[in-house]
């Protein structure tokens, strides 16, 4: 599936940049009279009591950006597509019947720390009879393998599904679309959207308490951080349109918003009103991108010192006062990128220490 989360503006890369939010449908949904007593590894929500939760009485209605989807009742068998969603029903005790393979920045599973550390808690780590199946979305929504698994609910709370995606998914099973914006639903909003659609409205409520509150707590371990301006970005000495930077749309500078940290005015005014995760910028005015702290991915150690000695790139003011986080370890951006309830306090005890080094770097 193609979506922002990639980084970097190679060629390929760029490709992302440019399709992002409209992933391309290659296979078409089956045409299958679904059975909610089909064989397929069994859902914790099954066994999973809703008492205590607002929405355990349904039907309940999501609203989203293609219309409204109705849950007549609790799921028992639940799909996802796109990165976070899994993350967050698993969170919540329910084991999928169906998720995407981490296919980039995840380990030789096709998973994460994260989430393999929550399913083995779950008793349904992958190799185990309970775990979910896996599925490739490296062309786009995998249809016919989430048909197969006969689905009653697909999540796709945080993705860039086109309409036609949904479309297609929906013949399979109600669908989870996104609230507005193509991958731009906060990891707070995308579990509360899929609480409600699980029947699990207060332990939704009390997961992102609760991961908030572990976020304050270790962010509150470093005071460097507070106030310090920032541009996410990326950073590509070799290529001629290689400098973008995220606007306030994209969870990468909403974290580090939450977190204390302020988006640099350059970034800001130059998004005013746009609905995009990323803008381009010219390397000619690099020197113009004012911040505290610049923070990137990369590929290697190796593209840091290019961007360091890049004549353009190097002017940018945090990069001369040493106050580059350029991190290539792909796991920690995806922890980041695709933020969950799961990710972030697996992501913070490395990612914290960088920005605060950073930080204390600035003159």
């Amino acid at each position: 599936m193609t979506s922002p989360l990639l980084p970097g503006p190679s060629t390929s890369r760029r490709a992302l940049f440019k399709s992002a939010g409209k992933a391309t449908a290659v296979l078409a949904a089956a045409a299958l009279t679904l059975s909610a007593c089909a064989t397929g590894p069994a859902s914790s929500a099954t066994d999973s009591s809703a008492a205590g939760s607002s929405s355990s009485q349904f039907p309940v209605t999501i609203d989203h950006v293609y219309g409204k989807t109705v849950i007549e009742k609790q799921p028992s068998r639940v799909a996802t597509v796109s990165w976070v969603n899994d993350d967050v029903a698993i969170a919540l005790g329910v084991v999928p019947v169906g998720v995407p393979k981490n296919e980039w920045g995840g380990n030789e599973q096709g998973s994460t720390p994260w989430k393999d550390a929550a399913l083995e808690e779950l008793g349904a780590g992958f190799g185990s009879e309970k775990a979910p199946v896996q599925y490739s979305e490296a062309d786009g929504i995998n249809f016919t393998e989430i048909a197969k698994l006969t689905p009653d609910v697909i999540l796709a709370a945080y993705s860039g599904l086109s309409e036609e995606d949904y479309k297609k998914l929906s013949e399979i099973a109600p669908v989870v679309a996104h609230p507005e914006l193509a991958y731009g639903t906060s990891w707070q909003d995308s579990t509360s959207i899929i609480g409600k659609a699980l029947g699990k409205d207060a332990e939704a409520a009390k997961l992102v308490s609760e991961t908030e509150a572990t976020i304050e707590e270790k962010v509150g371990k470093y005071p460097q951080i507070a106030g310090k301006t920032f541009i996410y970005g990326n950073l590509e000495p070799a290529s001629a349109d290689g400098l973008n930077m995220y606007t306030a749309n994209d969870n990468r500078p909403r974290f580090l918003s939450e977190i204390g940290m302020k988006l640099a005015p350059v970034v800001e005014e130059n998004s005013k009103g746009s609905k995009e995760f990323f803008i381009p910028w010219s390397a000619e005015k690099a020197n113009e991108l004012e911040s505290d702290i610049f923070v990137s991915w990369v590929p290697d150690a190796a593209t840091t010192d290019s961007i360091k000695a890049d004549p353009l790139l190097g002017q940018i003011p945090a990069v001369k006062n040493g106050a580059l986080v350029a991190d290539s370890d792909n796991t920690l951006t995806l922890s980041i990128s695709a933020a969950s309830p799961l990710s972030l306090p697996w992501s913070l005890d490395t990612f914290l220490p960088q920005l605060a080094t950073a930080a204390d770097a600035v003159k």
